[in-house]
């Protein structure tokens, strides 16, 4: 039975996830499987790598240069998050990711979009970070404040606009057993969009709008079912203890780090009932 690790997004919130993963590292825990959303796969591929302590370091050190992600971004490029600053200065030079180490591993790595095109998601499989990176530049592209990521034909952006948490489609792919990282707190309920400037910004691309016109619905669709296949000891949930306010574009270091530390405190608590869930010997 294959195990596997899906990731939801969540912006800033994703450093929650790389608490979490953090301390599986601590653990040595291994998943046949990972697939990430947006935040979800940024934070995810360094787990592949197992590069612990990755994600938090270079949030620490470059969260406030303003090529990292900021409206001087945004004035200068037209995307508030900066491509070779994030994708290529920082990966390749300035903080390492080990792309040697991700092509040897055993661990399958998928990262999601959302192709404007059909306004579905594409679960794309990743074997070469750095060729590929392009994959995760789109899962992590934020509408109306990103650019359309061109892919093998496709025009890709956000993956968390069609499937923010890929728990369904990973157990197609045959991943039976899996942990779901979540960066909202249980109990949470998505609420409608207003997609009167999506209508506007993206008018050549009617099913991407409506994929967000129906994102609310998809999501909580999916939390139920989570909740479900959880009490049926299916899946094995990691969730936020508490509610998360840290903003899409948080830049306080101070509050970066306690949603980090939390993630890192909520995973201690429940690793050693996972591991025995993942072994099967307990629901």
């Amino acid at each position: 039975m294959k195990t596997g690790l899906v990731l939801e997004g969540g912006a800033m919130r994703g450093i929650y996830t790389a608490g979490v993963l953090d301390v599986f590292m601590d653990h040595q825990i291994h998943f046949d499987g990972v697939i990430g959303v947006s935040a979800g796969a940024l934070h995810g591929c360094s787990f592949v790598s197992e590069q612990k302590g990755r994600s938090i370091r270079y949030y620490r050190n470059y969260r406030n240069d303003k090529h990292f992600m900021s409206f001087w971004n945004l004035l200068h490029t037209g995307e508030v998050v900066g491509k070779k600053f994030c994708y290529h200065d920082i990966p390749e030079r300035l903080d390492p990711y080990d792309y040697e180490a991700f092509v040897k591993s055993d661990t399958a790595f998928y990262a999601v979009c959302t192709n404007l095109e059909t306004g579905k998601a594409e679960y794309i499989q990743i074997t070469d970070m750095l060729n590929q990176v392009d994959v995760m530049r789109a899962s992590a592209s934020m509408p109306y404040v990103s650019h359309i990521v061109p892919w093998k034909g496709m025009k890709l952006l956000d993956g968390g606009c069609a499937d923010s948490i890929p728990v369904h489609q990973f157990k197609k792919m045959g991943y039976e057993k899996n942990v779901v990282v979540l960066t909202r707190e249980e109990g949470f309920i998505k609420k409608p969009e207003t997609v009167k400037l999506a209508e506007i910004y993206y008018h050549r691309y009617p099913k991407f709008v409506e994929a967000l016109k129906t994102r609310h619905e998809v999501y909580n669709r999916t939390i139920e079912d989570i909740h479900r296949m959880e009490q049926n000891g299916e899946v094995f949930v990691i969730r936020p203890s508490e509610k998360l306010t840290i903003g899409r574009m948080e830049s306080d270091l101070e509050e970066i780090q306690r949603v980090y530390d939390l993630g890192r405190k909520d995973a201690e608590k429940s690793v050693c009932r996972m591991k025995e869930w993942m072994k099967g010997d307990s629901r």
